[in-house]
């Protein structure tokens, strides 16, 4: 009886396990698929897309998503930006798949390595790829000349005596990058290294063709049908997507990539470090405005700051600073605007040089630095104008506006020895003379000639005006 009862409860216990596990595997084949990220960028490539495509990138794989879409639209970028975007993707545990979307964009320069580098490479159709020369692509933005340089290789295969040595470093160093990406992702090595020597380009049917770009899509939803059950390996290993009917969720720029693509705008950081200069010169004019120091410290801080993350030719930084600093002096010396004017053209030449790259977008437009030297000049020229007409002025306050008042002598009663009383701009004074003359006689009219507290130094009127009038006989000029 006991063994007939222990089998029946074995029996029990295995039909409830056999059932447990139909009901797991029910409810894993019905599970939603994990979601998936998309990252749109637009517009050149540069520190502030690049911190806002890592975070993305880190922001997936904690979000544990099944693929990461970098919906591309890029003229290039800057070289250091670029290669963080990739390093990124390079070690993201989430499948990227770059998307150049929508129809009419382009995934030009540096957006060509991007491309290269992903998991997943597609178009959308009448988006063009390619054009990945180092000119276009900013190589060497620390403040160097090789973006200069590479323009005598824009369109050299061919290792001539006209290019110098560093340009073909540059040359050669973007290839065997680009060739590298290629074969990781086993890509068409070829045609990637005639992207970079010859900048060519294709439209979306001839890339898929030549086995440059793995698939076309018409958008987002077509992308991640066609993307459904395909096997990809990433750092984290083998991964089987199961994009139909996945949840999408798309990573906007935050506050911080906001203000980060904000202050590095070689304008705006230009700007930026002109009102913290000026800041600091009227907190050091004026000490204890604190407001014009504060403001001009944080300024020049956040355009520094901005500065060291982009391109910038130190030589064109140092004409900036230096004509800064000539236009102030010019407010202190009598230069006669020679300061000012060399202030003038040193800062012109220094912001026209100030960033060095050729990437669309980085540039500092030529009508900013125009209105901003004759801002800066009308400015100075202002207010050394009128600080000259100051420094002219007769004073009208303070111990040094009696010298040279005019008064009445009153009637000394009470008075010490040697001094009297006299009326000076309706008020009484105490009076005395110089080098132990008397004192004029009541009613005489005085000028003062120094002020000692509330004692005043003066001279009679009457003996100077004689006293002037015969050295004018004298010298026959009446």
């Amino acid at each position: 009886m006991t063994k007939k009862l222990v089998d029946c409860m074995r029996t029990c216990v295995r039909l409830w396990l056999v059932a447990l596990v139909a009901l797991v595997v029910t409810a894993s084949a019905h599970a939603a698929p994990a979601p998936v990220v998309v990252i749109p960028l637009k517009g050149a490539i540069g520190p502030a897309s690049a911190d806002f495509v890592v975070r993305a990138l880190a922001r997936a794989a904690a979000g544990h998503a099944q693929l990461a879409v970098l919906q591309l639209d890029t003229p290039g970028g800057l070289d250091l930006s670029m290669r963080s975007i990739i390093q990124a993707m390079l070690a993201s545990p989430v499948p990227v798949a770059v998307f150049i979307a929508p129809s009419g964009a382009r995934a030009a320069s540096a957006g060509t390595y991007i491309a290269y580098a992903s998991h997943i490479a597609a178009m959308a159709p009448g988006t063009t790829l390619g054009a990945a020369s180092p000119v276009q692509l900013g190589i060497g933005g620390t403040g160097g000349e090789p973006s200069r340089a590479g323009k005598e290789a824009s369109a050299a295969d061919s290792k001539t005596d006209s290019q110098s040595t560093e340009t073909r470093k540059q040359m050669q160093d973007a290839a065997a990058y680009i060739r590298g990406l290629a074969q990781l992702r086993g890509r068409n090595a070829q045609w990637a290294e005639r992207a970079v020597r010859e900048a060519v380009a294709l439209s979306a049917d001839e890339a898929l063709a030549q086995h440059v770009v793995d698939l076309n899509a018409a958008d987002i939803p077509d992308l991640l049908t066609k993307l459904d059950g395909r096997h990809v390996r990433t750092v984290a290993g083998e991964h089987v997507l199961a994009t139909r009917g996945a949840s999408v969720e798309t990573l906007e720029p935050d506050w911080r990539s906001r203000f980060l693509a904000t202050i590095t705008d070689p304008s705006v950081a230009l700007i930026l470090m002109m009102i913290g200069l000026y800041g600091l010169f009227f907190e050091f004019a004026n000490p204890g405005m604190v407001l014009p120091g504060v403001a001009g410290a944080i300024c020049l801080l956040i355009g520094l700051f901005a500065l060291q993350l982009l391109p910038v030719s130190y030589v064109g930084l140092g004409l900036v600073v230096f004509g800064l600093g000539c236009l102030i002096a010019e407010m202190f010396l009598p230069t006669f605007g020679a300061l000012g004017i060399g202030g003038i053209v040193a800062f012109a030449i220094g912001a026209l040089m100030l960033i060095d790259t050729d990437v669309p977008g980085f540039g500092i437009p030529l009508g900013l630095v125009i209105g901003l030297a004759l801002f800066t000049a009308l400015f100075v020229f202002g207010v050394g104008g009128v600080a000259l007409k100051a420094r002219r002025r007769p004073v009208v306050s303070g111990a040094e506006a009696m010298t040279g008042s005019i008064g009445v002598m009153l009637p000394s009663d009470g008075a010490a020895p040697g001094s009297g009383w006299a009326r000076v701009h309706g008020e009484r004074w105490r009076v005395r003379t110089g080098d132990a003359q008397a004192l004029p006689a009541e009613g005489a009219r005085v000028r003062v000639i120094s002020r000692q507290g509330l004692t005043l130094t003066v001279e009679a009127l009457e003996a100077l005006e004689a006293i002037k009038a015969h050295e004018a006989i004298k010298t026959g000029h009446p």
